[in-house]
């Protein structure tokens, strides 16, 4: 019934990624995680070039149809390739797995929109330029975890879409972590329409990039995945057509939210394997040839013992994200529970894991001579994505 070995078509997408990964992404994201300040990564160079290059070898589409002109990968397979690109450059990664959020839900949601098959995921699917990247905005500086509190009536978004005519005007602010917040050129905005519904009173628009009255703020400075563009997104009365409208409010809001959470934190998941097999390669390597106490540190009893544990994180997150994957491709969008635990198990993970092989280095594991101290920097980050692992854990809880 179970078989973990791979087809030759996934063989070959997983040594092209580890390639892409070590020989383009992991160089270029270690050079901009240096740059201090974080307006400058986003600048015209390195950044863009990367992008333009994965986007070349179809990294940004991996998920989307073929009809669409994308890869048509399933989960499986496309979370293979997640952890490749995690294992070299968990912030570019990131960029790339947010990059498609628009137009998977366009995709989804809209399939019979032709007007946004054309305008957005068609184009998006044929780029080689990196710079069709979407974004998606739920949270709010007063709407964070809240996000999942679809019974309470008082709590709803803040941002509001109020019909004019053939049209609707959106005025708020999406908060300081909309990935790819500054750069991107279509998003996905949750917006409240009907304020006696609570949550369930949320709209979910397509917004171009280019719209008058939308700015975005300038990215957040982060201890870690500095090469993931994160920034607010403010609306002003912008103008948007009615057929922009692709999911309207309802008692299924909870449903569209909890099927894009699904999905988007198993990527989550993957980025966190990936970081810890960075860590543990890294670490492995040093330990077998730094010498104490008269033979290699590997040797010793509790060193050996992180590298178990290490060993054993990663084949434990890997296997349940393997199964996650599996039921998202069996029934789309997956089953939450079992998604949502994959990612906050590989995520505890990874934090706990990193600083342990920092540990493993001494006084070489925080300095920037060596990897490993930026492996802990963007470990910590990933327990937050997509939602706070406190939060994943009790809609997980409410499924027992």
């Amino acid at each position: 019934m179970i078989d973990f070995s791979l087809t030759e078509t996934q063989r070959q997408i997983v040594d092209t990624a580890r390639e892409f990964g070590r020989e383009v992404l992991g160089p270029a994201e270690i050079e901009l995680d240096r740059i201090s300040n974080p307006v400058e990564v986003f600048h015209p160079g390195l950044f863009w070039e990367t992008m333009s290059r994965a986007f070349e070898l179809g990294f940004h589409k991996m998920g989307l149809a073929e009809a669409y002109g994308g890869l048509g990968l399933d989960a499986n397979t496309t979370g293979l390739v997640w952890e490749e690109l995690g294992r070299h450059a968990p912030g570019l990664a990131a960029g790339l797995l947010a990059g498609a959020s628009a137009h998977q839900i366009i995709a989804f949601l809209a399939s019979g929109n032709q007007e946004l098959l054309d305008r957005y995921v068609i184009p998006y699917c044929a780029d080689s330029t990196g710079r069709r990247i979407s974004a998606w905005g739920s949270s709010e500086p007063n709407l964070g975890s809240d996000g999942s509190n679809y019974d309470d009536l008082a709590v709803r978004h803040a941002t509001t879409a109020v019909r004019k005519g053939n049209r609707y005007l959106l005025s708020g602010t999406k908060s300081n972590f909309v990935s790819n917040g500054s750069i991107a050129d279509v998003f996905v905005i949750f917006a409240c329409m009907d304020s006696s519904r609570g949550l369930k009173g949320s709209g979910t628009f397509i917004v171009p990039g280019d719209a008058e009255g939308l700015s975005r703020g300038t990215p957040l400075d982060k201890v870690g995945l500095r090469t993931l563009n994160q920034a607010p997104v403010f609306f002003e009365n912008v103008e948007i057509p009615e057929s922009y409208l692709i999911f309207p409010p309802g008692e299924d809001y909870p449903t569209l939210h909890n099927a894009i959470i699904t999905v988007g934190n198993l990527g989550v998941g993957y980025l966190a394997v990936g970081l810890m097999r960075a860590a543990y390669e890294e670490g492995l390597a040093y330990a077998r040839e730094r010498v104490q106490w008269g033979k290699p540190i590997l040797q010793h009893q509790l060193i050996a013992g992180k590298f178990f544990d290490l060993h054993a994180a990663i084949e434990a997150a890997r296997a349940l994200l393997w199964k996650a994957s599996w039921l998202c491709k069996s029934a789309f969008p997956g089953d939450l529970k079992t998604s949502l635990t994959a990612k906050v198990f590989a995520t505890r993970a990874a934090v706990r894991h990193t600083a342990e092989m920092v540990q493993v280095l001494g006084g070489y594991g925080i300095s920037k001579e060596y990897p490993l101290e930026k492996y802990a920097r963007d470990a910590q980050l990933l327990p937050i994505m997509d939602g706070t692992n406190e939060t994943l854990l009790l809609k997980v809880a409410a499924r027992f």
